[in-house]
């Protein structure tokens, strides 16, 4: 991987992470809002549920 795929990447990640703020603000913060009442246990569930997501989807691309 070179250093303009790396900054490609990070460029499509902070699109993602802009749109829905950007599109709906309302619905962001509420989302946020459930989002911060769930307990550590459930953050780390979905956490690793997007880290293998992450794993397996690069395995499958590369």
């Amino acid at each position: 991987m070179n250093s303009t795929t790396f900054w490609l990447a990070m460029a499509l990640v902070l699109l993602i992470e802009g749109f829905m703020p950007f599109v709906s603000p309302a619905t962001w913060r509420r989302t946020f809002l459930q989002i911060l009442q769930l307990d550590d246990g459930q953050l780390r569930f979905f956490g690793l549920c997007s880290l293998l997501l992450g794993v397996l989807l690069i395995w499958w691309l590369v």
